[in-house]
């Protein structure tokens, strides 16, 4: 169902103050790039803090990568509709927030999309639709109302053989928070954990000004159509501009509707904004599911978040809680 991009670029200040130094490291995790940059006093510290923010996407990872299958995500998806499995709280409990969105969004989000069959195909190789029977069979074993939970037990057990969940677009939003909290708890006062458009930030840079985040104009990826300040936020992008298909004169998004298995179509890019990235990745591609009037009925429930919206005829949305000035309302394609 959902492949992010990066979607957003850091713009960071050149003017550095001497106390201060700032350290980017690049490197890939969970199938995806990770860019950590951090300020710091102390080169050293600064690397070794680094190093155990590295450690703590390491350690998600392990746990709940469906493509390991030594993970205990794995574990739970060869064991669809034989056994509950046992998994440690932190599995479960993001596998339980993982539910409530799929809940609150009824379906619009859903972790069981893992065992969706990959028919569409956004390689340039696609020269035709699949025919209505194909899209129908793809999402059989997709389901969320099939995922049963046990919270004494702290078991997972999948109804359904052929089921899987997985955790390639909220898992990364998660470890982000993860290695945030990680270096606030080490004394880190700023920084950015980039999860390849996932962002958590916090602090502000070396001359005390606020992070700079980019919202790139899906129509011309080399512009931006916005740059917020952030502090201590999250911010996440889902969009459509890089991987699609069009048939007829319409485009299909890489983004799919896990209920119907047809691509989302409408909107091109949603970027979230709120305290946590792994919410606001759930609501972001929620959001380019539901679409326009569905979507910002969504995010307004929720005072801490807010969205960007942009369809594909170029129009600019901004949800009620969205506090960032905008001077277009329009972009051009």
């Amino acid at each position: 169902m959902i492949k992010k991009s990066l979607l957003a670029l850091i713009l960071l200040s050149s003017i550095f103050c001497s106390a201060q130094k700032l350290r980017k490291r690049t490197t890939m995790l969970m199938g995806s790039r990770f860019d950590i940059t951090i300020v710091s006093t102390d080169s050293l510290t600064a690397e070794n803090r680094i190093n155990e923010a590295i450690e703590e996407i390491t350690r998600i990872e392990n746990l709940i990568s469906d493509w390991k299958s030594d993970s205990q995500v794995s574990e739970v998806n060869q064991n669809a509709g034989i056994r509950a499995v046992k998994v440690d709280k932190e599995v479960f409990d993001l596998t339980k927030r993982a539910l409530y969105i799929s809940q609150l969004t009824n379906g619009a989000f859903d972790i069981s999309y893992a065992a969706m069959d990959k028919i569409w195909r956004f390689d340039d190789t696609m020269t035709e639709m699949p025919s209505p029977e194909v899209i129908q069979k793809s999402v059989e074993k997709v389901g969320y109302q099939n995922i049963i939970l046990d919270s004494i037990q702290s078991t997972i057990f999948l109804k359904k053989q052929g089921m899987k969940i997985g955790f390639g677009s909220i898992g990364k939003g998660y470890a982000a928070d993860k290695a945030r909290e990680i270096m606030q708890s080490k004394g880190v006062l700023s920084g950015i954990i980039n999860a390849s458009g996932d962002m958590a930030t916090w602090g502000t840079q070396t001359d005390g000004t606020n992070w700079n985040i980019g919202i790139t104009n899906p129509f011309k990826t080399n512009d931006l159509v916005a740059i917020v300040p952030l502090k201590t936020e999250a911010v996440t992008t889902s969009g459509s501009y890089e991987k699609f298909v069009e048939f007829n004169g319409q485009r299909y998004s890489h983004i799919i509707n896990p209920k119907t298995g047809y691509p989302a179509t409408g909107l091109v890019s949603v970027t979230v904004f709120g305290p946590s990235a792994e919410m606001a990745n759930g609501f972001s591609t929620s959001i380019i599911v539901l679409g326009q009037d569905e979507g910002l009925k969504l995010i307004d429930q929720f005072s801490d978040y807010s969205c960007l919206i942009i369809t594909d005829k170029g129009k600019v949305i901004k949800s009620k809680k969205f506090r960032f000035k905008m001077k277009a309302s329009k972009i051009k394609k």
